[in-house]
């Protein structure tokens, strides 16, 4: 019985809509309806760029400071 469940749940969930954003996309997009501007892309696309480029520098952080220390124990 509990299979069954399983079966339908797969089958039921790629077929409804998602209709998701992220907290910072929903926010650029009511507040540039909110003041009358019609560039909503402008602000979505800084939006996405700000999103990707912190892993990126968080990355390069620890990777210096690993670096840093590796030569320091090195020596």
């Amino acid at each position: 019985m509990k299979t069954k469940k399983w079966v339908f749940f797969f089958i039921l969930l790629p077929s409804l809509k998602g209709y998701s954003q992220c907290a910072m996309c929903k926010a650029v997009v009511e507040s540039n309806l909110e003041s009358g501007k019609n560039s909503i892309g402008a602000g979505l696309n800084d939006g996405i760029l700000y999103l990707m480029a912190v892993p990126y520098l968080a990355i390069l952080f620890f990777g210096i400071f690993w670096y840093y220390q590796n030569k320091k124990l090195k020596q």
